[in-house]
């Protein structure tokens, strides 16, 4: 642009096509104020614009958010009698309503002459842009001519207010409905929390690309079902003619780290780097992830080490990772490198610092970063910082400390603030601060029975049996259970879920019998169970 613009100086007495020109170059590179700077020139050299330069214009006073400078803009098309252009009021209309001003636009509409399908489109979606959506389906119903965009307009307005009933009443009557029509329904059901509507209409449409699928897949990834994205996934890999694309590699890769499904993930991994994705920003986070949190710590630093380009979630994620596997040393080294990098440092940065901290025991050092935080990168804490120092604190024994920077918190403490300092508690044997931490957690969540249990074992270690009975009583008082234990395991590609007594699973006895071999070769090796603890939910 620089060297158009040394052109365009050069050229004696412009005609408005040169202009023209100039603001189309600096609208494509979202130059957008230089724009309105030209326009403003053009006006001061006496240069008459025609009704190609009005649109430019408006289009860049709308991505500045400037109807103030529109509406002067505004005059000069009554000046120049540019008033009915259809062309011209339709970007006025855009102009007008992205500022909010729909009774402005619409007296724009109302002085076109010539009002065709898109300068119908562009009142009915100012409309819905300022959630107006009645007066928007009033002037739908309106329209002398609807094409597939208008219709899809307005679903997609009935959507955006999370009305899915009337959106797929206005579906089922579109004449001619496309593929994009298809795509905006199955998205609606998808923001919308409908993942049953969604996966229905998926399953009726005659046809289906890779927004359908990622449609598909974003629905379940929307409303955390993991194990559905893998299914779709899968599935989606056997359709001949889709191909996964950024966004599906993502949402996978999240899913994988959410479930461990760590072999499906080196899948994802060998299948971006084979097409393409090698050295992608958003996937190689997504990869970071997923290796971090599967337990693959030297993966996810090769991924790490390995990209051309890093962004603040690049390094917050190897952060946060190294930091929850207890490579606190690694982490904080990372957080050095991300400084002499010129990336500034945010909360979630400070999260894994804090965290790293806490597993190296860097009670001092742990302090000083949260002072950093505040005073050198004016970032205000959040309860999940304070947090991070409360475990800091009871993990080094510092009880008392932790209490008391508990009670200095500029906001209440949560349950989980306090479930932490109850499990400091049982470590060092702190009965009588457990005691506090528990009646802290009954009246933040009273229906959990797991802080009886927790405090239970506790009485159990200091051999108080009259005060395990109690606790047990106490908890069966609440009339609530303790929620199973759940785990998970990759076999064959499949991530599978088991929960404490599970018989759910066609190999049950297969499973149990293992089980019991295993039971058999541990007790044969000297193991014992401890017998202290309660945590059965009983």
């Amino acid at each position: 642009m620089d060297h158009a613009r040394l052109m365009f100086d050069q050229i004696p007495d412009l005609s408005a096509a040169p202009w023209n020109s100039m603001f189309r170059g600096y609208a494509q590179n979202e130059l957008n104020e230089d724009v309105i700077y030209l326009f403003s020139r053009m006006c001061s050299n006496g240069v008459r614009p025609n009704c190609f330069t009005f649109p430019l214009v408006f289009k860049a006073l709308a991505k500045c958010s400037a109807l103030r400078e529109g509406e002067e803009v505004h005059c000069f098309v009554l000046k120049f009698g540019f008033k009915s252009n259809s062309y011209v009021g339709t970007t006025l209309v855009d102009l007008y309503s992205s500022g909010g001003a729909t009774g402005s636009a619409y007296k724009v509409f109302g002085e076109m002459t010539v009002r065709n399908v898109v300068a119908w489109t562009s009142m009915i979606n100012g409309y819905i842009s300022c959630s107006d959506v009645v007066t928007a389906r009033r002037l739908f119903d309106l329209a002398p001519e609807r094409d597939i965009v208008l219709w899809n307009t307005m679903v997609t307005g009935y959507i955006g207010c999370g009305d899915m009933i009337a959106a797929k009443k206005l579906f089922d009557v579109m004449p001619n409905r496309d593929l994009m029509s298809w795509n905006t329904m199955l998205n609606g059901y998808a923001n919308n929390a409908d993942v049953d509507g969604c996966k229905k209409l998926f399953e009726e449409m005659p046809q289906r690309n890779i927004f359908s699928w990622n449609g598909l897949i974003g629905g379940y990834a929307y409303n955390g079902r993991c194990f559905e994205i893998l299914g779709a996934f899968k599935r989606m890999v056997n359709v001949p003619d889709v191909h996964p694309n950024e966004a599906t590699l993502v949402m996978v890769l999240s899913a994988c780290s959410k479930l461990g499904a760590f072999d499906l993930g080196k899948w994802v991994h060998v299948y971006a780097d084979s097409n393409g994705y090698k050295g992608n920003m958003h996937i190689g986070n997504g990869l970071i992830d997923m290796y971090a949190k599967c337990g693959m710590i030297e993966s996810a630093i090769n991924v790490f080490k390995n990209m051309g380009r890093k962004d603040l979630i690049s390094w917050n994620t190897i952060i946060n990772g190294l930091a929850v596997h207890g490579h606190g040393a690694d982490a904080l080294c990372f957080f050095n490198e991300m400084k002499n990098a010129g990336e500034k440092p945010d909360g979630i940065t400070f999260l894994g610092i804090l965290c790293a901290c806490s597993h190296m025991g860097l009670v001092e050092e742990g302090l000083n970063y949260l002072d950093s935080m505040i005073n050198e990168y004016s970032i205000q804490p959040q309860i999940e910082h304070y947090g991070c120092m409360v475990d800091l604190l009871a993990r080094a024994g510092l009880l008392e400390h932790a209490l008391s920077f508990i009670n200095n918190m500029p906001m209440k403490a949560d349950s989980v603030i306090w479930t932490t300092l109850l499990g400091a508690c049982r470590t060092y044997k702190n009965v009588k601060l457990a005691e506090l931490a528990l009646q802290r957690l009954i009246e933040l969540e009273l229906e959990s029975p797991a802080n009886y249990v927790m405090l239970s074992n506790i009485y159990g270690d200091a051999q108080r049996w009259d005060d395990v009975a109690r606790s047990k009583v106490a908890m069966r008082d609440t009339r609530f259970r303790k929620l199973p234990g759940c785990s998970s395991i990759e076999v064959d590609d499949e991530v599978v879920e088991f929960y404490s007594f599970d018989e759910r699973h066609h190999k049950t006895k297969e499973i149990y019998g293992a089980l019991k071999k295993l039971t058999k070769q541990l007790r044969s090796a000297g193991y014992v169970p401890d017998s202290m603890e309660v945590g059965h939910g009983n």
